[in-house]
């Protein structure tokens, strides 16, 4: 793909709080998917640790790109992989000076690739790891809205967090803004279909929202049937001004503070006044 077949919108600074840069489908590609990114305005773009393998691939990732950050964590889909061993590893990598979150963790009962009792339990050692460390956490749920609750409630009340692609209900948002959580979406805010998402959008506190791709998943429109990436969050950010009925460049510039306030990122130029 040419920089010349998405149009940047001018939107600067941005930050994409959620990509997989580490997917098959980059492979051979993230140096022309970054200078896109960049040439869109976004500044930072968090990659995201599913499991150990791609954990380990998101520090690499945020060792050779500047503008690239990392979390470690183990996502439900694999939470049988959270043995003794592979926790110590994450503790290793949750070290390095380039990781940001614990994440993605949580629950996933959509698939339910991993029994739930393991989930349960990966989820409450990786909210023990982001106290530990002192690293805000990044939460994945999926049709698991009141064991989610239940395991916030009891063991990350007092922590960080980041609710991604938020699509849950509305006392659950309710819940997890009181215990003083932020919430991400992506570019199924943009869908058709994605009325109850718009309506939690338009609740979220404007200090406590974050935008994201998920990228390769979840192309927002106009550009639904690519494979999404970090460029295209300009086009949440957008979308969500819009609905809130706020100045584009306003959006962008409160997400972008949200961001570098919740992962502790250096300031970017605008904001530092340079």
């Amino acid at each position: 793909m040419s920089k010349a077949e998405f149009a940047p919108l001018g939107l600067s600074p941005l930050v994409d709080s959620h990509a997989h840069l580490d997917h098959d489908l980059f492979a051979g590609d993230v140096d022309a998917v970054i200078d896109r990114a960049q040439a869109a305005g976004v500044r930072y773009i968090v990659t995201i640790g599913s499991d150990l393998a791609s954990s380990e691939a998101a520090v690499r990732l945020a060792e050779k790109y500047p503008c690239v950050y990392a979390t470690v964590g183990i996502h439900p889909h694999e939470a049988v992989q959270l043995d003794d061993k592979a926790y110590r590893r994450l503790q290793e990598l949750a070290a390095h000076p380039r990781v940001v979150a614990i994440g993605e963790i949580g629950l996933d009962y959509y698939y339910d690739h991993s029994p739930r009792p393991v989930q349960r339990d990966a989820f409450i050692r990786q909210l023990e790891l982001a106290r530990e460390t002192g690293l805000p956490f990044v939460v994945h749920n999926r049709d698991a809205d009141a064991d989610t609750l239940a395991v916030l409630r009891d063991w990350g009340q007092d922590l960080r967090g980041l609710l991604h692609s938020f699509a849950g209900s509305d006392e659950m948002l309710a819940e997890c803004l009181a215990m003083g959580y932020l919430v991400s979406t992506g570019g199924m805010v943009t869908f058709k279909n994605a009325g109850a998402i718009r309506s939690a959008m338009a609740q979220v506190p404007l200090d406590r929202l974050l935008v994201e791709t998920d990228a390769p998943y979840l192309t927002p429109v106009p550009l639904r049937g690519r494979r999404n990436e970090p460029a295209y969050v300009q086009y949440v950010v957008a979308f969500l001004a819009e609905l809130r009925g706020v100045e584009p460049a306003h959006m962008a510039a409160v997400t972008t503070a949200n961001a570098c306030r919740f992962f502790g990122l250096p300031p970017v130029p605008d904001e530092a006044g340079a």
